[in-house]
């Protein structure tokens, strides 16, 4: 099985980070150029850049030297951006168009016509392959640091993406457009610059339904494959294999994330590793005027002759908008699996997917990334993490914003924004309203209980609440307890789950470190994950006990006494709106769009991959057409969440097509074995 290396607020959160357009002079010409005439483009010869980011930052002027120099791995000290050219790829191939992310730049809907649909395609394979150039761009690598799993690690930057520039649009909107997977940079350290078919079509599928979900993040506007290849080690296990390479044409307003800020770091107490650019205030002061000049204009208006208040005012700011953020992560069951100082948007985006999730089974502790073996990056640890990263910034910014002041707002911001807009969210996902009760907050603190002792699926659970019986009048729960406890998990995949990780000979010598060595076993890192070893075999021992028929009916009483209290709770609801029909119906319209049906698992992409591998790509465009709409329509009629034949527990890529009718589907036991990294 190959592994997978896998908005209203969305909407409002972009029309803040966009200011107007003024009229600008012509965009400067590409100094990356070869001097080789690029072809001209057709389709999307309207696409009109105006490249501010490189005008406002510094931008290195790569060394000389013999060709292939400019992308030569080394420091870049006082810049904020490199000059790169993408590297060709043999035989570029569309495998998808994102039409509403392409959209965005201004470029019309597909033609009818199947020549012209080609052509159209074609060129797209051309220019965001970056085999050519569009007119106007200036690619250029990103600098940044960054803290990877709490530890500063120096700097990173664009390693394998690159800026091609920022298109503006008939409608004043300011695009920037990256090629993720376009070849090497300055920041590419020991690797190749490329990224491979797998990654990239989960990349392109996560971020346009994290769109369609409602949730603030970049976009994708194609993935583009090839007959390149290079050579990956999927398992870490020392036999790589040959892979197809791929790019992504992302979109987004800005890709500046909490370590642009970083570069400026003086040597870190633990890992000694300092920023290219320490001491540079300057620079730092010049970014901090660029980001909130081009992307919060409304501070930049308020405050304007005062900078610390300015300063301070965009970081309240950010610091809102990730706690907005990671609230809605938290509701939709969504991991990002690394959580890192340089995976954080500036603008509050979801960006960089890598080793993402969405929970399938809920377990508060489960970690989406197998790399993480310490867990720091839960599900239930994202708050939490996104809170230390903008402390992070926060000293980032000092002195530009006294690091006094900006801890200060960090306190008194996050916790009261995360809790207000994750509860408000969940009042949403269970139909809550009308008045808002201080009970609330335990109501939904029992409801996750509740899915967790029962295994429940998250994304199916929520849905079929918006089906639930809420009147006194209304018939027995025996229906609908039957249809949600048929999406708790099995004792099967309970016992997959749960099953224990260490050889016995290796969990008897860490339990005998942990009780003759203690502090050794804490300097090593392993004390979690021997806690969570110790967990497993306890919990396989009691799952070894257990009948079916003894789960099926502690998971149904778990759920009775739950959905009693959420009966009752209805009840009051119905009571504050004085109208039932009025409240049932936005009751139920409420919850349609808040609880989705489909989701991007773990186990639907791998299908896309496997057929996207093979040369089909009809299963990358069939799952994004489906992600599209992942909430139920007005109007359209209730349908169950299905579950999964167990001859349909395939992982074959010849399952793929066998699958359409079940992607709202719990995961086949197969799933459970794909790895992410």
């Amino acid at each position: 099985m190959a592994a997978l290396r896998l908005t209203l607020a969305a909407s409002l959160a972009a029309s803040r980070a966009r200011p107007p357009l003024a009229r600008r002079p012509p965009p400067a010409p590409c100094s990356a150029s070869t001097g080789a005439m690029e072809p001209e483009p057709r389709w999307l010869a309207g696409l009109r850049f105006d490249n501010r980011a490189l005008r406002a930052l510094p931008v290195e002027t790569p060394p000389s030297g013999p060709e292939g120099a400019p992308s030569a791995p080394r420091p870049v000290p006082g810049a904020c951006f490199s000059r790169v050219r993408p590297a060709p790829l043999r035989q570029p191939r569309v495998v998808a168009l994102s039409e509403p992310a392409l959209a965005l730049l201004g470029l019309g809907a597909p033609p009818a016509d199947a020549a012209a649909r080609e052509a159209r395609e074609a060129e797209a394979a051309l220019f965001f392959s970056g085999n050519a150039l569009l007119p106007g761009a200036e690619p250029a690598a990103h600098c940044y640091c960054g803290h990877q799993f709490g530890q500063f690690a120096g700097q990173l930057g664009d390693g394998a993406a690159m800026y091609l520039g920022e298109v503006c649009t008939a409608a004043g909107e300011r695009w920037e457009l990256q090629l993720k997977g376009a070849g090497p940079t300055p920041f590419s350290r020991q690797a190749d610059g490329r990224k491979v078919l797998r990654s990239s079509v989960r990349e392109f599928l996560c971020s346009e339904a994290m769109f369609h979900l409602g949730i603030p993040t970049t976009r994708a506007g194609a993935c583009v494959t090839s007959q390149s290849t290079v050579e990956r080690d999927v398992f870490y296990d020392g036999n790589p294999r040959p892979e197809q390479c791929a790019v992504v044409l992302r979109v987004a307003p800005t890709f500046l994330r909490f370590g642009s800020f970083e570069i400026f770091k003086s040597s870190d107490e633990h890992t000694g590793r300092a920023g290219p650019s320490v001491g540079r205030n300057d620079i730092r002061v010049q970014m901090l005027d660029y980001v909130i000049s081009t992307f919060y204009p409304e501070i930049q208006a308020t405050h304007a002759s005062d900078s610390v208040q300015r300063h301070a005012a965009f970081f309240r700011e950010v610091t809102r908008r990730t706690a907005q953020l990671v609230a809605e992560w938290q509701c939709v069951g969504f991991c990002h699996g690394v959580l890192n100082t340089d995976n954080m948007s500036i603008v509050g985006l979801t960006i960089d997917y890598g080793p993402f999730g969405f929970l399938d089974r809920y377990d508060p502790d489960h970690v989406c990334n197998a790399s993480d073996t310490a867990g720091r990056y839960s599900y239930s640890r994202q708050p939490e993490v996104c809170k230390w990263n903008l402390q992070k910034l926060a000293e980032a910014l000092d002195p530009a914003l006294p690091l006094e002041l900006a801890e200060a707002i960090l306190a008194e911001e996050f916790d009261a924004e995360f809790h207000r807009h994750y509860l408000q969210k969940m009042r949403w996902k269970l139909g809550l309203v009308r008045a808002e009760r201080e009970e609330d907050s335990a109501l939904v603190a029992r409801l996750l209980e509740t899915m967790h002792l029962t295994g429940a699926d998250f994304t199916n659970s929520f849905y079929l609440l918006s089906s639930f019986p809420a009147g006194p009048e209304s018939p027995d729960l025996d229906e609908f307890l039957a249809a949600l406890t048929a999406q708790c998990a099995s004792l099967e995949e309970l016992r997959l789950a749960f099953r224990p990780q260490m050889d016995p000979r290796q969990l008897s010598m860490m339990l005998m470190l942990a009780q003759s060595n203690p502090q050794l076993l804490a300097l090593i890192g392993t004390r979690a994950s021997l806690a969570r070893e110790l967990e497993r075999v306890e919990r396989q021992s009691r799952l070894e006990q257990l009948s079916p028929a003894e789960l099926h009916s502690k998971n149904r009483s778990h759920w009775a006494e739950w959905l009693l209290e959420y009966r009752a709770r209805l009840e009051k609801d119905q009571e504050a709106a004085g109208d039932t029909a009025a409240w049932q119906a936005e009751r139920v319209r409420v919850m349609h769009a808040n609880n989705p049906k489909y989701v991007l698992r773990n186990y639907i992409a791998q299908g896309a991959i496997q057929a996207a591998e093979s040369g089909d790509f009809s299963e990358v465009r069939r799952v994004l057409k489906l992600l599209e709409t992942p909430y139920r329509g007005e109007g359209e009629a209730a349908e169950a969440c299905e579950v999964a034949e167990p001859e349909e527990a395939s992982g074959e890529a010849g399952g793929a097509a066998s699958r359409r009718h079940s992607y709202s589907c719990k995961p086949p036991l197969w799933a459970a074995e794909l790895c992410v990294t």
